[in-house]
C-alpha cells in the first residue's frame, strides 16, 4: 500500500516550486541557460541542472545547490557545448533531494535522446508509477518527472512528438515542461495553465522560460505566453503551435477542480 505524504491541507498557497528554461539556436546556449536559471533561483534552491545538445551528443551537468555555486566557472560551461539547451532549478514537491533526482532528466529512446525539465506536480504520479513498475519498468529516480519519460518511451506512436502527446494525455495535474531532442525544443503548459511558461527571442534564437525575468537578464524580447494546453515546437524552421487537448477535456478538468475547491 502506498503511504500518503504528510500534507498540510490548511496551507493552500500555490507554491512557485521549480524554474525551467530552454534555448534553441544560440552559440552560447548553456551560458544563457545558466543566467536564466539564476534569474529563476527564487523558484528553487535545492539543485540545478543543464543539458545541452551539440549536434552529435547530449551533454549534462547536474549539481546540488545554487546556480552561483555551480555554473559560474568557464570550466563547467565549456562541457555544455551546443546551440540548444534546457535547464532546471528545483524545489522538490515529490522525491528526495539527491543527485539522482536533479533535472533535467535524460533518456536514450528509440527515436534518439530526450531530456525533460518539469515544473509542477502530477496528481496521478503514484498510480502511474505503480502501473509502470508492475509492467516491468525500472525507475532510477523518485521524481515524478521520470514517469513522463517512461510514458514517452512506452508509447507506440510513430514519432517523438506524437509519443510526447500520448504521454500528456495520461498525466494529470499542474505542469509546465521543456523538452530537448536532437532536433527540437518543445514547451507545454497544462490544459488549465496553472504553471507559467513564456516565449522569448534573442538574436534569432528562441527562449522558453518560467518567467519573463529570465528573459530580461539575458536581454531577450518577450514574444508571448504559451497558452493553456498548448505545445510549442521549436525547430530550425521556427515555432509550430500544437493544441492537442479537445475542449471537452478542458471542461472536464475545470469541473474536477471546481469540485475539489468546493469540498469542505
Amino acid at each position: 500500500m502506498n503511504e500518503l505524504p504528510n500534507l498540510d491541507f490548511n496551507d493552500d498557497r500555490l507554491r512557485e516550486e521549480c524554474g525551467i528554461f530552454g534555448v534553441y539556436g544560440h552559440p552560447d546556449a548553456a551560458a544563457l541557460t545558466a543566467l536564466g536559471l539564476h534569474a529563476l533561483q527564487h523558484r528553487g534552491q535545492e539543485s540545478v541542472g543543464i543539458v545541452s545538445y551539440d549536434g552529435e551528443r547530449f551533454n549534462a551537468e547536474r549539481r546540488l545547490g545554487l546556480v552561483s555555486e555551480n555554473f559560474t566557472k568557464a570550466s563547467v560551461l565549456e562541457q555544455l557545448i551546443g546551440r540548444n539547451s534546457i535547464g532546471h532549478v528545483r524545489y522538490s514537491t515529490t522525491g528526495e533531494t539527491t543527485l539522482r533526482n536533479v533535472q533535467p532528466l535524460f533518456a536514450d529512446l528509440a527515436g534518439g535522446g530526450l531530456a525533460v525539465a518539469h515544473n509542477g506536480n502530477l496528481t496521478n504520479a503514484v498510480t502511474l508509477r505503480d502501473e509502470l513498475v508492475n509492467s516491468g519498468c525500472i525507475f532510477q529516480t523518485t521524481s515524478d518527472t521520470e514517469t513522463i519519460l517512461q510514458l514517452i518511451a512506452r508509447s507506440k506512436r510513430g514519432n517523438t512528438l506524437a509519443r510526447f502527446i500520448d504521454a500528456l494525455f495520461k498525466i494529470e495535474g499542474a505542469y509546465a515542461l521543456v523538452v530537448l531532442t536532437n532536433k527540437k525544443l518543445i514547451g507545454v503548459r497544462d490544459p488549465l495553465g496553472i504553471r507559467p511558461l513564456v516565449i522569448g527571442e534573442l538574436d534569432g534564437s528562441y527562449i522558453l522560460a518560467s518567467e519573463t525575468c529570465a528573459l530580461d537578464i539575458i536581454g531577450a524580447n518577450f514574444v508571448r505566453e504559451v497558452e493553456n494546453g498548448e505545445i510549442v515546437v521549436i525547430t530550425d524552421d521556427g515555432i509550430e503551435s500544437v493544441k492537442p487537448f479537445p475542449p471537452v477535456k478542458l471542461q472536464a478538468m475545470c469541473f474536477r477542480i471546481h469540485l475539489f475547491c468546493s469540498a469542505g
